[in-house]
């Protein structure tokens, strides 16, 4: 990491050439990805470049640190694939601002950190059925339409597809051994370009796809019913697009910090990301998120403010309303090569490497959203399903995890002294550790190792001494903690406990 720190040297004032030629370089490699990713999903090519132009340019001006790099990201673009297939394009820009909204909405109330409650496993599963999404997609670029009929590519047309795709892998792949001071990518895609324009190569091309050509992002509402329905169709895409976009954003923050060793600002970041994402849904964007690759590319060619990001932006404006006639002559080889080798990039292999390490349930676990996002292409569903089972597995083990130790003192009380957490998994459990027809008359439980958790817990505690109270014994709770105190505290109006105080018992509290 110190080599990392001597690279990315922030403290050091700023190089406004090193500025400008690394938002030309981030340009020229956004494109690309924001345009393979646009025609993945089935939006019209020019939908991903007004994406990389305004997702660049608000997070450049209003992000959480200089030198991240935000633009229209393949993690929450193919989020919306399934509702792009289902209702078209204005649903989903009407998706993609709702998304905003929740984005802003989590910056504002210092929301970020909740983040990390999607489990590892989880996102191992999601990014690894992306790759899969990814990956699969590009075999479209292999069909042709015949009298109406999509078939396989065969012969010749076969032939060079696949000859110019393998060349875009192998650049993309050799490159960075030549040299790093150009992204590999770019290069792939210009050498590719010229080899297809030099010998007149007949191949399929952007233009075939879509048109590019544009002018400045039009405002638009979109056409779509202002009513419940609609709420209840996009609200479940607008919200895993806004936790995928954030889990990513501050990931990628977070690395920036470690290599810049400096600090970011993540509930700014997610205010910029969302109110980028807000735009985009007016203005005819996919939305999008932080891009680690571009933030990458970013800081090794010298950015250390946030006009690189800025310059970007514009550069991909400069393209969309000057540049159409070049774009559109791109081959779609080109094209499909870049992003086969992102999905490699994309597909977590160290998950293989660690799989023999991983507890069993985190291995269903990941696997299970892996395929709900390969076969479903639902990544709002997969996500959810994989957070629900998390959360459900982790419940049950720390419901098996609840233990009582029992003595009887010199007095003659009985003393349960209890471990684990008490809550609605492991209620059952310590029911089952309670002798209340052969218990002394007075009974202590002690939760010196313990807490009290939620309310099923406190419904417990209460039929538990109305048990003992109608067997004429008495049940008593010693050394709870603060907040357990305050939890029923708060329910006093609907139990009756009976708290012992001891004073020489203190419990740690959060300075």
């Amino acid at each position: 990491m110190n080599t990392a720190f001597r690279l990315f040297n922030f403290s050091q004032k700023v190089n406004y050439k090193n500025e400008v030629l690394a938002g030309l370089t981030v340009a020229m490699t956004m494109m690309p990805e924001s345009l393979s990713f646009a025609i993945l999903a089935g939006f019209p090519p020019l939908v991903g470049l007004y994406a990389a132009f305004i997702m660049g340019l608000v997070t450049a001006v209003l992000g959480g640190r200089p030198g991240l790099i935000s633009g229209g990201a393949g993690a929450t673009v193919v989020v919306l694939i399934a509702l792009m297939k289902s209702h078209g394009i204005e649903y989903v820009f009407a998706a993609v601002a709702l998304a905003g909204v929740f984005q802003i909405l989590v910056g504002l109330f210092k929301l970020g950190k909740f983040i990390r409650l999607v489990p590892q496993p989880v996102m191992y599963g999601f990014v690894n059925g992306l790759a899969v999404i990814i990956f699969t997609a590009q075999l479209e670029q292999f069909k042709t339409v015949v009298n109406g009929q999509t078939t396989w590519l065969s012969g010749t047309p076969l032939l060079i597809m696949g000859g110019l795709v393998a060349l875009t892998i192998a650049i993309v792949f050799i490159f960075p051994r030549i040299t790093k001071a150009v992204p590999p990518s770019l290069v792939a895609i210009i050498v590719v370009f010229l080899i297809v324009l030099g010998f007149g190569i007949h191949t399929k091309t952007v233009k075939d796809i879509a048109a590019v050509s544009g002018g400045f992002p039009p405002f638009h509402i979109p056409v779509v019913p202002f009513d419940f329905d609609t709420l209840k169709l996009i609200f479940p895409y607008s919200l895993i697009m806004a936790g995928v976009g954030l889990t990513e954003g501050l990931l990628t923050l977070s690395l920036v910090d470690e290599m810049t060793a400096t600090r970011g600002n993540s509930n700014r970041e997610c205010v910029a990301q969302g109110t980028a994402n807000i735009l985009n849904g007016f203005f005819f964007g996919m939305g999008g998120c932080p891009m680690i690759a571009q933030t990458l590319v970013n800081l090794s060619a010298g950015a250390r403010a946030r006009l690189s990001g800025i310059i970007a932006a514009l550069t991909i404006l400069l393209i969309i309303l000057f540049g159409a006639p070049i774009i559109e002559r791109v081959p779609m080889a080109a094209l499909t090569g870049v992003m086969i080798m992102v999905a490699i990039g994309t597909f977590e292999w160290a998950s293989f490497r660690i799989i023999n390490k991983m507890p069993k349930q985190d291995i269903f676990v990941g696997m299970l959203v892996a395929l709900i996002t390969i076969w479903l292409h639902n990544l709002a569903l997969a996500v959810l399903i994989g957070v629900i089972i998390s959360a459900l597995v982790f419940a049950w083990e720390s419901a098996k995890r609840i233990r009582a130790r029992k003595y009887i003192d010199e007095q003659g009380t009985k003393h349960y002294e209890i471990y684990g957490p008490l809550f609605f998994g492991s209620i059952t459990a310590f029911n089952e550790k309670f002798d209340v027809a052969n218990d002394p008359a007075e009974v202590i439980i002690d939760f010196k190792d313990s807490r009290v958790a939620d309310m099923s817990a406190i419904e417990a505690l209460n039929k538990l001494t109305e048990r003992y109270k109608q067997a004429g014994k008495t049940l008593h709770l010693l050394h709870l903690s603060n907040d357990c105190r305050l939890l029923l505290k708060n329910a006093e109006d609907v139990i009756e406990l009976n708290i012992m105080e001891d004073p020489g018992y203190r419990v740690v509290s959060k300075g």
